[in-house]
């Protein structure tokens, strides 16, 4: 991939006021003709449900709004189960932005992709034939190589990746004074990246890992060699779903693991009912978005469609308020990886949030402490990016 530029730039005032939130397994992509397309990308999105089967006959595309600049939305409106309700979740949260932005220039061109790569793949020839300058869409990771394909140029990545998290609770616990960590990890995917970050993030510290372990379905040696260790810790990462981590916390305290010795860390897969319900896991950290703007978001998303949004929407909401953002304030460059890779980032919903030059993002979270009654702030999200 050729090495892009970055340029600051002012952020425009109307979508920073657009508020700040948590956290989902799918996003949307933020496609845009201009650049080679990154393979490394592509392989970060998670792919459930990518092989959803079709609900219903497919449906028609749509317009919305009549501004100058065409953007291409393409989601799985017609794909069963959980996959069609996100769908329409999230274009109700993108013409809800297009409505609440004052005036404009865009035209959304909603193509129902099925939930599938050839769906995809004409969505996005259909939205390019129209003059879409840029495709949001589509959610499944194994759509989006063949959506490229028809763009043939960059792909980045709104969605939330887990990166993040980790960067944002290793630097917390490290700020606090923690320096010796254990972790134990799923043997999967989202375990590899969580891994890779986590070890880099602890060295960049000045830390120590005094013990690593993952699991698979069988976790009890891994469980019994971090418990026997845990000695030597001073904080546990455990990066898991909310049953699946209350399950390995359970397990290290049958172990005879005191867990209330060690400061508990994690990722925001632990904003569960499940996590919070666990008597294993309170005051345990977790990196989240600040709930404050999805709390907002979700108020004025009912008020207008009389249900609440799947927490995906937020990705629709804040994709369109950008692309408005830059067509009214970056001219003829609103879509180049100059602007889209500005280091002084977005404010969206869920908060700050700015592009890497690889595709993928950063995002500014909060750090959230496990209770009752469900994540309390500890520490804020982040007003700024630092260098």
């Amino acid at each position: 991939m050729n090495e892009r530029t970055m340029m600051a730039g002012p952020i425009d005032p109307d979508f920073r006021q657009r508020g700040a939130t948590r956290r989902a397994a799918l996003g949307l992509i933020l496609g845009t003709p201009l650049l080679g397309a990154c393979a490394g990308v592509q392989n970060a999105l998670t792919s459930n449900g990518s092989q959803q089967a079709a609900s219903g006959p497919q449906q028609q595309p749509q317009s919305v709004g009549t501004g100058q600049v065409k953007v291409g939305l393409i989601l799985p409106l017609s794909a069963a189960g959980n996959a069609g309700v996100a769908a329409q979740s999230m274009k109700n949260a993108a013409e809800m932005a297009l409505a609440e932005f004052q005036n404009p220039n865009l035209q959304l061109l909603i193509k129902d992709d099925a939930g599938n790569a050839q769906g995809a793949q004409q969505g996005a020839q259909q939205a390019l034939d129209e003059g879409a300058e840029v495709i949001l869409g589509p959610l499944f990771a194994a759509s989006v190589p063949a959506a490229a394909s028809v763009a043939g140029r960059g792909v980045y990545l709104l969605s939330f990746l887990p990166e993040s998290d980790v960067t944002r609770i290793i630097d917390y616990a490290s700020g606090t004074g923690k320096r010796s960590f254990a972790a134990l990890l799923p043997e999967n995917a989202y375990g590899n990246v969580v891994e890779a970050a986590f070890k880099q993030e602890v060295s960049r510290k000045g830390g120590r890992v005094v013990a690593f372990e993952k699991y698979g379905a069988d976790r009890s040696r891994a469980v019994r060699n971090v418990a026997q260790a845990l000695g030597s810790a001073d904080a546990l990462f455990l990066a898991d779903d909310g049953d699946a981590v209350v399950g390995v916390a359970e397990a290290l305290t049958a172990a005879g693991a005191n867990l209330k010795r060690v400061q508990l860390l994690g990722t925001g897969l632990w904003d569960s009912p499940r996590v919070f319900a666990s008597a294993a896991m309170q005051g345990g950290l977790y990196a989240a978005p600040d709930p404050a703007g999805f709390r907002a978001f979700s108020g004025r998303y009912s008020a207008k469609y009389g249900q609440q949004p799947v927490r995906t929407a937020t990705l629709a909401y804040d994709a369109v308020a950008l692309v408005a953002a830059l067509a009214r304030t970056q001219g003829a460059q609103k879509f180049s990886p100059e602007v889209l890779t500005n280091p002084s980032g977005f404010a969206g919903i869920d908060g700050l949030f700015r592009f890497r030059a690889d595709g993928t993002n950063q995002r500014g979270l909060a750090v959230m402490k496990v209770a009752s009654g469900g994540g309390q702030p500890v520490a804020g999200s982040p007003k700024s990016f630092g260098a």
